[in-house]
């Protein structure tokens, strides 16, 4: 019989339908752009939020101080066009809110009222007057670190914070939201989790990657009789949450990783490599092939018994 003749590269490329090339170029794009587009979204998304909880209500508190203080310090004739309020737009206000059927308010409140939303059209619409009360927060993190930081500080924080622990509701929150914000952004904490280390978790031939977070506790140490570490085991894909295990410090095996890298690594299931711990050169299965029988008789040697491997020209002088 005579064989088929293989397929030639150009008839296999023919083959390929718009739908194959479709999802293939799809997916590649996907992959390119989507870490770019979710990081872009994560920035946005934390920046509206900080916007509308942290830095609008300071704009709206900075607005209020504005419009109390421009009648006293400011001539009537020079006063900013959002501060002048005519009578027919209040009209309009009484009008809008007789349609709805909401409770009459007096014209000095309605009047007070479209001066303020005057005001905040006008505020918004510059982006750096927006941007204020984001800048006002951030100088006020830093004044209350510096004042909180002494020890006329800590003293006062450490009342107040007794104070909030003992109230209903609050002191079953209060405590556990303290230890996970000392926990990312504390001082003491800095060094706790910035090891990278391996185990084999969780039996004898398996080997995870955790981070060493410190000191286990004392009753550990004296149950194991040798000193023991804690090491946290983070799960993927979500690696903040996992199992604190506590192990002899003698089986904890530092990893040239940082923390980040080993975040990657967990996030992707191992998928992502750093290039500081990727084996290039991986052990080749040479030695293991040469330790079975086969493989040896086939290279000239004798097998010895245990499975050491005999020398040839032994084998004949035996002989």
């Amino acid at each position: 019989m005579t064989p088929k003749p293989s397929p030639s590269p150009s008839a296999s490329k023919q083959k390929r339908t718009f739908g194959a090339d479709f999802r293939l170029f799809f997916l590649r794009g996907l992959a390119i752009l989507l870490p770019s587009v979710l990081t872009i979204w994560l920035l946005v998304a934390a920046y509206g939020f900080v916007q509308r909880t942290v830095a609008e209500p300071i704009n709206r508190g900075l607005r209020q101080a504005v419009i109390q203080i421009a009648p006293r310090t400011v001539a009537p004739d020079r006063l900013p066009d959002w501060f002048s309020v005519p009578d027919n737009k209040v009209d309009a206000a009484r009008l809008e809110r007789a349609r709805l059927g909401l409770r009459p308010l007096p014209d000095t409140l309605l009047r007070a009222q479209i001066r303020e939303r005057n005001f905040a059209d006008w505020w918004n619409s510059h982006w750096y007057l927006r941007n204020i009360g984001l800048l006002v927060a951030i100088v006020l993190f830093y004044l209350a670190g510096i004042l909180l930081g002494g020890f006329l500080g800590r003293q006062m924080y450490g009342r107040v914070e007794r104070f909030i622990t003992r109230l209903p509701l609050i002191k079953q929150v209060y405590p556990s939201v303290k230890q996970v914000t000392e926990f990312l952004l504390g001082e003491k904490n800095q060094l706790s989790f910035n090891r990278v280390v391996i185990v084999e978790y969780p039996r004898r031939g398996i080997w995870t990657v955790g981070f060493h977070t410190g000191n286990t506790l004392r009753t550990v140490n004296r149950a194991a009789g040798v000193e023991c570490v804690s090491v946290f085991i983070p799960s993927s894909p979500t690696p903040f949450t996992g199992y604190a295990i506590n192990l002899p410090k003698d089986e904890v095996i530092d990893v040239d990783m940082t923390v980040e890298e080993a975040l990657r690594f967990v996030i992707s299931g191992g998928v992502l490599v750093p290039e500081s711990q990727k084996d290039h050169h991986p052990p080749s299965l040479a030695g293991a092939l040469a330790a079975q029988p086969g493989t040896a008789m086939m290279e000239g040697r004798t097998p010895a018994r245990g499975g050491a491997e005999e020398d040839p020209t032994l084998s004949e002088a035996r002989s």
